[in-house]
């Protein structure tokens, strides 16, 4: 039997929004087996491993909601779907998820991916095979024409290397929702909504109402999870009406929206770090800048935060996902900043983003019931920080200041291999981001008559 018992000062254990001092974290073969003071902890017996944290701060271990393990840092869409394999996804998906973890995101859910990637990996460490987090898997990312994923030219079609399934029937969606349920994904993404709109502006569902309940009622018959891409109204209302359990983004629905929500009981992701990262990050030649894509983002975050706000003050619980996959939300490197935008554009306290990025982020897993906090019989999953992310949420996003990585009670390697991202990543073709005129290259200063 290995036993570990860990001594902490400060303990924040996720079940409500405030900590405990003097406390004893009693691990047994994974498990928590006792939580409490450390004056009443029970003695160590002969072998157990005694650990004294010191003053560093315990807490439970992250879960991010919306990671993408097949997207491998993506530059482009051409990258996520054109110039690798499944096979290698896979294998890279592997690879980055071990980042992940280093990170001290001891459990994530992979909305949408490439064929049955997640699903290996997922099984793949769950077997011990391999390091790596907890991981909700799905599959490709059910879409209609006009929705997020639907990106490929109509002459081209929808090949089987796609992230995502074009369905164009109701009869399709249905059997596709069963053929990933068969599989044995643990959620099931449906692309709401893209960039498809009205005359007047309004982003249009690319599912009607009836559709979006038909799938969703099967998945949750077949025991899985429903998670949706949806920025506009109508997307969010019709995911909502149908009782979808995550919603990301979700940025431009407005109060009855919000009701709709309450209601059903989902749970909101807005994901917030993948377009605030964006504005923030973009170089001036980068196609983001130049096609306008960071301003769409800052305005869309300008927007979303306003009713963001009122759906946190209606009560609708937050969970923490911060897309990561993509070349501005590299693996490993921006899971915490989620908590950071929920404090400043949101008005969450630290404690409340905290709780947001744990105790509810653990409700979308599969076994959600054992993960997210540190209260006996649970998973033993946490996180040792030099500082208090309750006085500086920032904390989380020092990589100095995270000194260990728990998961099951084990010690999680922090070293992270590196990688040449042009053999990993990087495959796009594009060559040039400008348009070398003879009067650019003169403004430049690079040539004269």
């Amino acid at each position: 039997m290995s036993t570990l018992h860990l001594h902490c000062q400060t303990l924040f254990d996720g079940a409500s929004l405030n900590t405990r001092q003097q406390q004893t974290l009693v691990v047994e073969n994974g498990l928590l087996t006792y939580v409490g003071p450390r004056s009443s902890a029970p003695a160590p017996q002969p072998g157990a491993q005694v650990v004294d944290a010191a003053d560093n701060f315990v807490m439970p271990g992250l879960v991010d909601v919306h990671t993408h393990l097949a997207f491998g840092n993506a530059q482009s869409e051409e990258d996520i779907d054109i110039w690798t394999t499944d096979e290698f996804r896979a294998l890279r998906g592997l690879f980055f998820a071990q980042h992940v973890l280093a990170a001290g995101v001891t459990s994530m859910v992979c909305p949408g991916d490439s064929g049955q990637l997640s699903i290996a990996v997922r099984n793949s460490i769950a077997a011990g095979m391999f390091d790596g987090p907890r991981i909700a898997a799905s599959s490709r990312v059910i879409t209609n024409r006009q929705s997020l994923n639907d990106w490929f030219p109509s002459r081209v079609g929808a090949p089987e290397y796609f992230t995502a399934r074009l369905v164009t029937s109701r009869s399709e969606a249905i059997a596709e929702v069963r053929k990933q349920a068969k599989d044995g994904v643990d959620l099931i993404k449906i692309a709401m909504d893209g960039t498809h709109r009205r005359p007047n502006g309004e982003i249009i569902a690319a599912f009607t109402a009836d559709e979006t309940k038909e799938m969703v009622d099967e998945a949750h018959r077949l025991g899985c999870k429903v998670a949706t891409h949806a920025y506009g109204r109508e997307a969010v209302m019709y995911a909502a009406k149908a009782g979808v359990d995550l919603v990301f983004h979700a940025f431009y629905m407005d109060d009855a929206c919000i009701e709709a929500l309450l209601q059903a009981g989902s749970i909101l992701a807005p994901t917030m770090t993948f377009p605030q990262n964006t504005v923030d990050f973009c170089q001036p030649h980068d196609p983001a800048i130049t096609t306008g894509y960071a301003g769409y983002c800052a305005r869309t975050l300008e927007v979303g935060s306003q009713v963001l706000k009122r759906a946190k003050a209606a009560g609708i619980p937050f969970a923490c996902g911060s897309d990561s996959g993509f070349a501005v939300t590299p693996y490993g490197e921006w899971h915490a900043r989620e908590l950071e935008l929920l404090v400043t554009r949101l008005g969450f306290t630290p404690a409340e983003a905290l709780f947001a990025a744990t105790n509810v982020g653990a409700r979308c897993m599969p076994r959600g019931e054992t993960l997210g906090t540190l209260e006996v019989g649970k998973q033993a999953d946490f996180l040792l920080l030099d500082g208090s992310p309750l006085d500086d949420i920032c904390v989380l996003q020092d990589r100095s200041k995270l000194k260990a990585v728990y998961k099951a009670g084990q010690p999680v390697r922090m070293e992270r291999s590196p990688y040449n991202p042009k053999q990993v990543s990087d495959f796009n073709s594009l060559k040039w981001t400008d348009l070398y005129t003879r009067d650019r290259v003169a403004q430049l200063g690079k040539w004269s008559v």
